[in-house]
């Protein structure tokens, strides 16, 4: 049965199915899935990654490395003669039967038509494919290829800001969503380069659904992605917001120009930062990422910025297994009516590895605090609706609760994590709704 097509809820800040379910965006960084796995392989990573919770996929058509140059596993390049006029059939076969297997797997697909650097180089092997015209011409293609697999989003963009220098790709990329719709409606939205949002350049395009940042592998281990998402969040008309690429597992600090290996490599609680505390700012959802799975490095494969391992190890790390704890924390609560709050902690500290960061339902009936360091939070009771309160602590490694007690929804409180961590998410419910132990379904 094909999965239900996703869509806008009419609040602007979440996603939904088009039967009305919520639906939370858990999505991983398989940028060259279509381009360096056989069928096998792909159905492989998508079965594990289905079992780890994630619900989306982002992959490109023309990968990044070797995109235009070197065949797919079946012999195939994806265009003739580099010409976005003729795509080339065989290579899209198997695009198509891995679509298929994503939505066999409960999984929707966030499709890029290419990466960034055909459209507006600067950096990378290019070459700038696209005009106004090829870029149409391609969408439309493109979607009618797909008009009927219901599991796609669509993601322009592809690491590369929108303008540079005197180049504007605005032109383009336009014509290239107006073919996409030329088949019906669709979702898309636009991944930028590291440091930024879609929404700082693209928000007031109408063909921009959702905005979507990347918060990056080059600033260090506590990029205040908080800021980024409130940031997009408070925009009008509203949209929905996510990072698309935080730091990814096992992928070395600050690696330009030159790295530095006393910088070490990101590890799973740096990925459950940065998700974790995107997600409460306000995300609709996050991608996790992985530095050996996007480009599926393996033996006979170039190196790409100091990997450590080949994609099959790498598939297990904990970070993607830890990161489905989020999803689940996520939906064992009223997801559509989650904002984010700024009146819940009391006394916050200003130093990014220590950000605490909260998200509460719209009429109080519950809250949740994501703790990164092990110390103490000071709660304002007063801004839930719930008497009595009950509080939990929720371990975002192993989704463990511990029931802590019930208070009365008076005053500030203060709190204190258990022994371990290092982080810990705090979670207060009116007792009166009856809910779950988070995490819990039903």
């Amino acid at each position: 049965m094909p999965l239900p097509r996703l869509q806008i809820h009419p609040n602007g800040h979440h996603l939904v199915t088009e039967t009305g379910a919520p639906f939370f965006w858990l999505g991983d960084t398989a940028w060259s899935l279509f381009h360096r796995l056989t069928l096998a392989q792909a159905a492989f990573y998508l079965e594990r990654r289905a079992a780890q919770g994630f619900t989306l996929i982002q992959a490109n058509a023309i990968a990044e490395h070797g995109g235009l140059t070197v065949p797919n596993r079946n012999g195939d390049l994806v265009l003739h003669e580099m010409d976005p006029a003729r795509p080339n059939e065989a290579y899209f076969r198997h695009v198509d039967a891995v679509i298929d297997l994503a939505a066999r797997n409960g999984l929707y697909v966030g499709l890029l038509p290419t990466w960034g650097d055909k459209v507006i180089q600067i950096w990378g092997e290019g070459p700038m494919i696209f005009t106004p015209e090829r870029a149409y011409s391609y969408g439309a293609w493109l979607a009618q290829c797909y008009r009927e697999r219901t599991n796609l989003v669509w993601i322009l963009g592809g690491d590369r800001p929108v303008a540079h220098g005197d180049t504007d790709t605005r032109p383009i990329w336009r014509a290239m969503a107006a073919g996409i719709r030329s088949a019906g409606p669709a979702l898309i939205t636009y991944h930028p380069p590291g440091g930024t949002s879609s929404g700082e350049a693209l928000h007031a395009e109408p063909w921009l659904d959702v905005n979507m940042m990347q918060s990056g592998h080059g600033s260090g281990r506590d990029t205040p992605v908080w800021n980024k998402i409130r940031a997009d969040y408070t925009r009008t008309p509203a949209k929905p917001t996510l990072d698309g690429e935080p730091n990814y597992e096992d992928h070395p600090v600050n690696p330009w120009p030159t790295w530095d290996p006393k910088n070490g490599y990101f590890r799973d609680y740096d990925v459950r930062k940065q998700c974790y505390r995107s997600v409460f700012a306000g995300g609709c959802g996050v991608t996790y990422g992985h530095h050996s799975i996007w480009p599926f490095y393996e033996p006979g494969r170039e190196l790409i910025n100091y990997q450590d391992r080949f994609w099959t190890d790498a598939i297990d790390r904990p970070g993607a297994w830890q990161i489905g704890h989020l999803r689940r924390l996520i939906e064992s609560r009223p997801m559509l009516s989650r904002i984010p709050t700024d009146d819940l902690l009391v006394g916050r500290t200003t130093r990014p590895a220590a950000h605490a960061t909260a998200t509460k339902d719209s009429a109080g009936h519950y809250a949740m605090v994501y703790i990164p360091k092990n110390r103490p939070i000071t709660v304002r009771m007063s801004v839930l609706s719930a008497n009595p309160v009950r509080a939990w602590w929720f371990d975002p490694r192993t989704g463990v609760t511990e029931q802590i007690g019930e208070f009365a929804p008076t005053g500030i409180r203060r709190f204190t994590p258990p022994a371990g961590g290092p982080d810990w998410v705090l979670v207060l419910d009116d007792v009166r709704v009856g809910f779950a132990a988070p995490g819990a379904n039903g």
